[in-house]
């Protein structure tokens, strides 16, 4: 019952579903992605020469689209092991509330399929 209760909450929350604009998303990619993502999307960032699991990519369409918007949401909010991926991927569910994840996951579908003409 919690799970469906969080899907509809996480789906009337949003922003991908309500049209709204990109700017806070792209301002906490910023500010609690880049280190590792890079500012562009292509995982170099400034952390992940260090890293001994490299960053995803988020400019992979392709990669990308193979997660849905609930599984995003879930590794941004739980981190990694959640989906079973790196540990090393935080859970920034203290962090950020659930627009401000929502508004990650919209970015990272700007990033993966608009921003490179892959649309």
């Amino acid at each position: 019952m919690r799970a469906v209760i969080a899907i509809t909450l996480f789906t009337l929350l949003s922003p991908l579903s309500h049209g709204a604009d990109d700017n806070q998303g792209k301002r906490l990619y910023t500010m609690y992605c880049t280190q590792c993502h890079g500012v562009h999307g292509n995982g170099l960032g400034v952390n992940s020469s260090r890293m001994s699991v490299q960053p995803r990519s988020h400019i992979e369409r392709e990669e990308m689209m193979a997660r849905s918007d609930e599984e995003l949401f879930k590794v941004i909010q739980q981190g990694g092991k959640s989906i079973d991926k790196s540990n090393l991927m935080p859970a920034w569910g203290d962090n950020l509330n659930e627009e401000e994840i929502s508004a990650l996951v919209a970015h990272l579908r700007q990033l993966c399929c608009e921003e490179n003409g892959n649309e």
